[in-house]
C-alpha cells in the first residue's frame, strides 16, 4: 500500500457512558488514535465477493498499525462522509503492517 493512497483522515473512537455533574449518563467520544488511511467503498467488485460473509459492511478502511493500540470491533471510525461500526478487523497478510478493518455506515436520524 502505497502512501499516496492513504488520502483518507479518520479518528479511530470509542464510545464509552459518562455521567454528567447531576449524575445523568451520555455516551461520550475518545479519540484513540487520528491517522491516515486508504478507503474503499462497496462495489461488485472482485475483492468484495470474497468478504460475501460480511454482506452489511459498506466500507473497508486499511492504515498502518498502530503501536500499542489493538482496535476492536466496539471501536468507532469517523472520517469526512460519516461515522462507522466496525464490522470485523483483521491483520493484512499476518505482517503486523498494516490492519484492515470492514465497517457499516451509521444512519443518523434527524
Amino acid at each position: 500500500m502505497s502512501f499516496g493512497k492513504m488520502n483518507t483522515f479518520i479518528d479511530l473512537i470509542t464510545t464509552q457512558p459518562v455521567k454528567d455533574a447531576e449524575g445523568f449518563t451520555s455516551t461520550g467520544d475518545t479519540i484513540i488514535a487520528s491517522v491516515r488511511a486508504y478507503k474503499e467503498d462497496r462495489h461488485g467488485n472482485e475483492s468484495w465477493k470474497n468478504r460475501a460473509i460480511f454482506t452489511n459492511a459498506s466500507a473497508l478502511f486499511r492504515f498502518r498499525q498502530i503501536p500499542g493500540i489493538a482496535v476492536k470491533t466496539s471501536m468507532v471510525i469517523v472520517c469526512d462522509t460519516g461515522r462507522y461500526n466496525i464490522v470485523s478487523v483483521e491483520d493484512v497478510k499476518n505482517r503486523g503492517m498494516y490492519t484492515e478493518v470492514l465497517c457499516e455506515r451509521m444512519e443518523t436520524s434527524g
